[in-house]
């Protein structure tokens, strides 16, 4: 017969619930030959639960993952100054140079806009320098449509510290805007139109109209038509700063 020892008073005892023996079952420790070697385990180890963190991650993968890092804070002083040289061409200051593109005798006409196309020299980073055919368009402006395109204000230009380069007056004859649609970047012409018989700016490309001010006037360009920095030097030479923009924003972000 089994006897049962009770490790409590008998009153303590009433207050369980009764014991139905059938739903229990006897555990009784057996040894099992060699079984350590299955769980790679060595005889007296006592195995406890992993915290649920670190569940499911082999020790093996928990080292490795460890040397990796350590390599890496070994390695990043090495490497940083390779990293800011090949990086160096993308924090270039800006360009910020003259560049003459014809005779303002050629833009004639009030309020029409007269392309100039010119030729400069690009770099990308590392690679051979490339000359890029490029184009703005000029208008002789009168006082209406100066007073559209700055409002009373002359307009600066910054360099890539925020010192003024330039500073287009308000009551210039002569308006120069970037050849780069400022939705996609696309070119645009000067058109006449049924609609537009005095002329307009036209991007076939999405159809964005503009006026002689630059103006949106239909279309899906989020801003007007980039002014670029312009002089007429005493010989008549038109003279800009290409200046460009990051296209399909409302504000002017300077990219060159």
């Amino acid at each position: 017969e089994e006897e049962v020892v009770l490790r409590c008073s008998p009153e303590e005892f009433g207050q369980f619930p009764v014991l139905e023996r059938d739903q229990y079952v006897t555990i009784k420790e057996v040894e099992i030959a060699h079984l350590e070697d299955h769980l790679h385990v060595e005889p007296g180890e006592i195995l406890v639960p992993l915290p649920r963190l670190e569940q499911g991650v082999p020790r093996r993968t928990f080292f490795t993952n460890m040397t990796h890092a350590i390599g890496t804070l070994i390695a990043l002083p090495l490497v940083f100054p390779v990293l800011k040289y090949l990086m160096k061409p993308m924090f270039k200051p800006y360009d910020n140079a003259w560049f003459s593109v014809g005779n303002v005798k050629k833009v004639n006409k009030e309020n029409v806009g007269f392309q100039f196309k010119f030729t400069r020299g690009f770099k990308e980073a590392f690679m051979p320098e490339q000359q890029i055919e490029k184009n703005i368009w000029v208008v002789k402006a009168t006082p209406a449509v100066q007073q559209a395109v700055y409002e009373g204000n002359d307009k600066k230009f910054y360099d890539d510290k925020g010192d003024v380069i330039w500073v287009n007056k308000s009551n210039s004859p002569y308006i120069g805007y970037s050849g780069k649609c400022p939705h996609l970047g696309c070119g645009y012409k000067w058109r006449k139109t049924k609609n537009f018989p005095d002329g307009v700016f036209l991007c076939p490309c999405h159809l964005s109209i503009y006026d002689e001010a630059g103006k949106v006037i239909d279309g899906p360009a989020p801003r007007p038509l980039d002014v670029l920095p312009l002089q007429v030097d005493a010989g008549g030479e038109v003279k800009i700063i290409d200046v460009e923009y990051k296209a399909g924003v409302n504000n002017q972000i300077r990219l060159l």
